[in-house]
């Protein structure tokens, strides 16, 4: 019976990339730290898909004559200083955070990704000139420049996806450099220049492939860093607007109350912490199953 030959990285996985997603899935619902954060993360989206029916109460409904209520048996999660239900602004919030990470991630990812392949694949002067911006990119302290980028393009949540996106990709660029250089004297490479291919064939054809375990955990990894820039953004003004829920502004609005009335920033902080906790316990799990070498 002969066996497909799939190369992941540095290293060649008996059976193709069929059976190689299968050994890492089952190496994955090993991890139990993994699996339940997958849970967490899967329940998330539930709640940002369908926080119209999930949402006890319309979100941005001022009701002043429960202005600071309580956590009681009809708000769970008290109300704001406009009478405004904290546990469907949180919901509503959720939705905010998780379409940040995704979409600033999914454009992050494809920048990265064609920079990362420029760099190792064509070398030389492109190699200097990608290597240059990625060290310029990770120089600079992420925050302050997203503060920057985002003064410039104006507060917004499209303009989060845009100014988050263009700079989150000097990780994975660096990180796809390393694995290109590794597999562009591969044999399979070599004979697809010698049968003609071409480089945008060899690119998208044979690298990509070679790419994703690293673009699932690069994506997953960025996904809590971009929702922690996107709740500071956003206590800071920048980002996400009022009245849109948002984790970040819910905190900025409860300041003022934080003695008062703790519970006000108790519960979108709360709501931040599970959610960076759960895509960072999914992203070392899915390195672990991804990556043959650190299979046992």
């Amino acid at each position: 019976m002969k066996f497909k030959r799939a190369q992941i990285g540095a290293v060649t996985f008996e059976g193709g990339y069929h059976n190689y997603y299968q050994e890492s899935w089952r190496l994955l619902k090993k991890n139990r730290i993994a699996m339940f954060s997958l849970f967490v993360i899967l329940a998330l989206f539930i709640f940002a898909c369908f926080a119209l029916w999930i949402a006890p109460y319309d979100p941005n409904k001022q009701v002043l004559a429960n202005r600071l209520m309580p956590p009681g048996p009809k708000h769970w999660f008290g109300c704001d200083e406009f009478g405004r239900d904290i546990l469907s602004r949180c919901i509503y919030g959720c939705r905010v955070s998780l379409s940040v990470g995704l979409f600033s991630q999914f454009i992050a990812c494809l920048i990265g990704y064609f920079m990362g392949v420029a760099a190792g694949y064509f070398g030389k002067k492109t190699d200097a000139v990608v290597s240059f911006l990625i060290q310029m990119f990770s120089s600079i302290p992420f925050l302050l420049l997203a503060m920057a980028l985002m003064f410039a393009l104006g507060s917004g949540l499209i303009n989060l996806y845009i100014s988050l996106g263009l700079l989150s990709w000097a990780g994975t660029a660096r990180l796809i450099r390393g694995n290109v250089l590794q597999l562009r004297e591969r044999e399979y490479i070599q004979a697809c220049r010698v049968d003609g291919g071409s480089d945008m064939r060899i690119i998208l054809r044979h690298l990509l492939p070679n790419c994703i375990p690293t673009l699932i955990i690069t994506v997953t990894l960025g996904i809590p860093e971009a929702i922690l820039a996107e709740a500071s953004l956003s206590f800071l003004g920048l980002g996400v607007q009022s009245p849109t829920a948002s984790w970040g502004s819910m905190i900025a609005g409860s300041e003022a109350f934080i003695r008062t009335s703790a519970f006000y920033s108790l519960f979108p902080g709360l709501c931040i912490i599970v959610t960076v906790m759960a895509f960072n316990m999914l992203g070392d799990g899915l390195r672990d199953a991804l990556d043959p070498k650190l299979r046992r």
